[in-house]
């Protein structure tokens, strides 16, 4: 699941403030950046879609993602830490975001999240 935080994050937005504390150099459409971990990103944006290349020097471990939204869903496929593949699929409908797929364990996860007001819930 480490992998689906990473994903989150990074195609989330380069202005989040979590990003915000990796140390980036790059454009609005292409970033190297590197966390406090010792990790290291490659983030592209083409259009409605994103690819993420990362490592960590220290581990020897590799992970790449690619994500494309169409309307109100974003399609995430990758390759795991591990050499697994994973995907997700996040839908947006209104104050509702449901996220589903399958983590590199083989393991199906599912997520639904609803906004009222100032509150948000979960399920």
């Amino acid at each position: 699941m480490r992998i689906l935080s990473v994903v989150a994050l990074l195609a989330a937005s380069f202005a989040s403030p979590a990003f915000a504390q990796s140390n980036c150099v790059g454009s609005a459409n292409f970033k190297t950046c590197t966390d406090q971990s010792g990790n290291s990103y490659s983030v592209s944006r083409f259009g409605n879609s994103t690819q993420v290349q990362g490592n960590n020097p220290s581990t020897g471990s590799t992970w790449s993602q690619s994500s494309t939204t169409l309307g109100n869903n974003t399609y995430t496929n990758g390759t795991a830490a591990n050499g697994k593949p994973w995907n997700q699929t996040t839908s947006t409908f209104g104050n509702t975001t449901s996220t589903y797929g399958t983590d590199s364990n083989g393991q199906s996860f599912s997520k639904t999240c609803s906004r009222i007001g100032t509150t948000t819930s979960c399920y």
